[in-house]
């Protein structure tokens, strides 16, 4: 049977070295996607279990009063939260304040989401009655949904932000605007890599990128950071399905770009050169290679991002990274760093969630012990 056969044969039958097989069972390698369904494969069992999940344990959908609220908002026809007719450029500087808000403050969980439900309330009812000024308003849900789509997706609730997405996508459609279209798919792409389906975000990701060809032509600055944004999460999808070499190519391909874009923010996409280099640290760490991302994660000024949602997954990347390494204090640093950026979004993110646990665990004693008031701190289970 598998479990009789010796790590050599193991490793041999996977196609990856005896001492790669020893490094993942120790903890000082992730391996990529396709490298675990093979070695599941070869050991019988699901990769589930090799991840030592509860087998036939469904994921639970998690419940909070803002997710409820949004929720009943995007299913439930309800009558706007304004009264009287809408203006629909208040409505646009409504939709931009709430963006500036989510990528600009420490706090903007607690700031936006009690804010949501009405805003979504009103630019509902804007695309049902405006139809003098369709394509604007449509554009502004659209940008509306885009916002939505990632916030629910930060609370846990996958369910809507695919919901968020889809909506995105169709009205960037109705606004027929070509670039709000692409910058709708890559957060379609996004939501697809966050729920495991990283074969599906490649294609929609390289799919949206074709499309703006013609304007980069013409020498759209908008187009080619829009472009460059879903080049960087195509790789970031490569990466998950096991090749960091495709993955590697299109973030040098995005490079270029961000030098003619420079530090640019079309459809709050973030592109630019720091996004550029964050995303080459991210491939890395996908891909197990920790020692190179952390080496390239040196060379980065991560505030020069224009988003502290961008700012703090590169923080969690490294994190990830020396996790990866077994330096669970210097991970632990980074996510004190992290808690100091944005102390929400340590309540939030499973990715920190998870290298908090490892730290906890498999730290020194009093590594594990500060880590333990960490995770108390920001109301995390342990």
């Amino acid at each position: 049977t598998a479990s009789r056969r010796t790590k050599t044969v193991v490793a041999g039958l996977t196609g990856i070295t005896p001492d790669y097989l020893y490094q993942i069972e120790r903890g000082q390698k992730v391996p990529a996607v396709a490298v675990l369904a093979q070695l599941a494969d070869v050991l019988g069992v699901s990769v589930g279990q090799l991840l030592g999940e509860n087998p036939g344990q469904e994921p639970q959908r998690v419940k909070t009063n803002a997710g409820e609220a949004i929720y009943r908002a995007l299913t439930n026809p309800v009558p706007p939260a304004t009264d009287g007719v809408l203006d629909v450029s208040e409505l646009q500087n409504r939709v931009l304040d709430a963006w500036q808000m989510w990528q600009t403050s420490s706090r903007r969980y607690s700031q936006l989401t009690t804010r949501l439900p009405g805003l979504i309330a009103d630019v509902e009812s804007a695309t049902r009655n405006e139809a003098d000024t369709w394509r604007v308003v449509h554009g502004c849900a659209s940008d509306l949904y885009g916002l939505l789509r990632t916030v629910t997706k930060r609370i846990g609730r996958i369910d809507l932000s695919l919901l968020a997405a889809d909506r995105a996508v169709r009205c960037a459609e109705a606004a027929d605007d070509p670039l709000r279209l692409a910058a709708a798919h890559w957060n379609m792409a996004q939501v697809l890599l966050a729920d495991g389906t990283p074969e599906g975000a490649e294609v929609v990701a390289i799919h949206a990128a074709e499309q703006l060809k013609p304007p980069m032509a013409d020498g759209d600055v908008q187009a080619m950071a829009v472009y460059g944004a879903l080049t960087l999460l195509a790789a970031v999808a490569a990466a998950r399905n096991g090749d960091a070499w495709t993955a590697r190519d299109r973030v040098r391909q995005a490079a270029p770009l961000a030098e003619r874009t420079g530090e640019c923010n079309a459809y709050w996409t973030a592109f630019g050169p720091t996004n550029v280099a964050m995303y080459a640290v991210s491939v890395e760490v996908e891909s197990g290679e920790a020692v190179e991302g952390l080496r390239l994660a040196e060379r980065i000024d991560h505030d020069r991002s224009p988003s502290i949602e961008r700012r703090v997954a590169f923080l969690i990347d490294q994190a990830k990274g020396y996790q990866q390494r077994r330096d669970f204090a210097t991970a632990l640093t980074v996510l004190h760093a992290a808690e100091h950026e944005a102390p929400e979004d340590m309540q939030y993110r499973p990715a920190a969630h998870t290298v908090l646990r490892t730290v906890v665990q498999r730290g020194r004693r009093h590594v594990a012990a500060e880590a333990s008031r960490l995770a108390l701190r920001i109301g995390l289970p342990l």
